[in-house]
Parts: structure tokens; C-alpha cells; sequence
């Protein structure tokens, strides 16, 4: 069984604000090659991500740029199929090559929190963050460092397919089937509001800031993918939708209520992320595509 394990830090809630890359490649079981490098964002350090993954902007001093390092990711991504952990990172790297003028990486896309929550009922509807899972397998490793985190992704794909008996192939199938396993394929798992088998169901999500489109809409396509919506940020939120205009306004040093609030759980504990307007939208089209 062979694969690639991807997983980026970025400098703010601009996906696009790549600042590091880790790639582990697995075969037979084993991790056969590990790659990681800092990456020159050319955009600002928010110190919310800074406080997450401890890289500042002088630490990228003289790195490459994601334009230089497209032909290089390239080859690494060359594989039956690219593990991330949730669909953050896909779409960071998706966000990151539309930036750079270069067409999207043409990859197989396998999402392991999806392969967890079909694989261990407790993490079926909840729980399916990636150190969690890494608790039940018993996998030690340093959160939010980007090799760090692609080899504890692949660790998880490892276990589920000991538990299972699947393969690579085997599970790209799987995860567009619904949870319960009754369906005999996916055509059904996504497009239900509430549907628990959607590929963000777990999710908590909230707006803030001026949206360009309507509230109402960014609460249809987040029901679509599975998605609660909730007014205000709580102990139960998982994501912060940010305003385009909010993320870029003075390099994110005026922030709503609703984004401060979220930067204090953070910093309590709670595993928030902060995307923008467009990130949510390009992640919502990728996902149904």
C-alpha cells in the first residue's frame, strides 16, 4: 500500500498563506521518505497562527516562495493517492497554486479524518481531530509541525486499514459511502442538509464580517456539506468564517468580537479554525465536485 501524507502550516486565515510543508510517503507499511520546508508566504504573520505553529515571519527569511516550489511538490505528490487530515490542507494547496498561477495539483485526494470516522464508532460523529485519533492508535507525535502531523495522518491510515482490511483503493471508495455503510455508494452522502455522512458533518461553523454573499446563502452551502451554523461562537464551534474584507484589513489587527472570541478559545484549548469568505466557498465547490 502506497501514499503520500500532506500537511501545511499557514501565516493567517488566508489558506493561500502557505508557511510550511510536510510530505511523508508510506509504502508497505512504512514510512519511506519524509520532506518538510519552510515556505515564504509573501503576505503578513498573524500571531494567532504564530502562538498555534511557533513560525515567525523571520523564520522564512530566504525561503522559497510557493511559486518556486510548485515543480518540486509536483514529483512528492506523485502518488495512488494524498492523505490530509480534514480538507483544510487540500484546499490551502489548492488556494496556493490559483495565487501562483499554477493549475491545481492532479492528485487523489483521501481525507483521513473521513477514514477514522468510518473506521471506530466512537469517532463517527465526534472526536475525529487529529491528535484525538492519535491517542486511540497510540501514536505519539508533535502537533502543528506540517511533517509532524502528515506522518500522524498516514499513522491513521495505517491503523484503519489493520483494523478494516482496506486498501488505498478501498478506501477511496469507502469515503464517499455513507457512514453506516448501508448505501451502496455515495451519491446520497453529501447532498442532504444535516446529512450526517456529509463530508464536514461535526462542524460547527460561524460568519463574521462583511460577507460578499448573503448570510443566508453561506448557511445553505454550509447545511450542504453537513455544516451546524450557529450565530455566535461557543465551546462547540469548529470554524470561524471570516470576511475577505475582515482578513485583510490593517494585516488582521482589527478583528470582530466573534474573531476574538474564537482567538480566546483557541488559546484555551479549543481546536477553532480561521478561514475566510473564499476559502469556504472554494472548499465547499471542491467537496461537491
Amino acid at each position: 500500500m502506497e501514499f503520500a501524507a500532506l500537511d501545511v502550516e499557514t501565516a493567517n486565515a488566508d489558506l493561500a498563506s502557505i508557511c510550511q510543508v510536510g510530505i511523508a510517503r508510506f509504502a508497505n507499511g512504512h514510512i519511506v521518505d519524509e520532506w518538510v520546508t519552510l515556505v515564504d508566504p509573501q503576505s503578513h504573520f498573524d500571531m494567532m497562527n504564530v502562538s498555534i505553529h511557533g513560525i515567525e515571519e523571520s523564520d522564512v527569511e530566504g525561503a522559497p516562495t510557493f511559486s518556486e516550489l510548485v515543480g518540486d511538490l509536483a514529483k512528492r505528490l506523485k502518488a495512488p493517492a494524498v492523505v490530509t487530515h480534514t480538507h483544510f490542507d487540500r484546499v490551502a494547496m489548492y488556494q496556493a497554486c490559483s495565487k501562483a498561477g499554477h493549475p491545481a495539483f492532479d492528485c487523489k485526494w483521501l481525507d483521513s479524518a473521513r477514514v477514522a470516522r468510518r473506521t471506530w464508532d466512537e469517532f463517527s460523529r465526534s472526536g475525529y481531530g487529529l491528535a484525538n485519533i492519535c491517542r486511540k492508535i497510540g501514536y505519539s507525535f508533535q502537533h502543528h509541525n506540517a511533517l509532524e502531523d502528515a506522518k500522524a495522518a498516514g499513522q491513521i491510515i495505517l491503523a484503519a486499514s489493520a483494523e478494516t482490511g482496506l486498501n488505498i483503493e478501498g478506501w477511496l471508495r469507502r469515503v464517499v459511502q455513507p457512514i453506516d455503510g448501508n448505501a451502496p455508494d455515495g451519491t446520497q452522502s453529501v447532498k442532504r442538509e444535516g446529512d450526517a455522512d456529509g463530508p464536514m458533518f461535526g462542524e460547527h461553523i460561524v460568519f463574521t464580517g462583511a460577507l460578499s454573499i448573503p448570510r443566508q446563502k453561506a448557511a445553505n452551502l454550509a447545511a450542504k456539506v453537513g455544516c451546524t451554523m450557529t450565530p455566535g461562537v461557543t465551546k462547540k464551534t469548529t470554524i470561524l468564517c471570516v470576511g475577505d474584507q475582515d482578513v485583510s484589513r490593517l494585516a488582521g489587527e482589527t478583528k470582530s468580537s466573534k474573531h476574538r472570541k474564537a482567538e480566546k478559545l483557541i488559546e484555551a484549548g479549543q481546536p477553532i479554525t480561521i478561514i475566510r469568505e473564499t476559502d469556504f466557498v472554494e472548499m465547499v465547490s471542491i467537496l461537491q465536485s
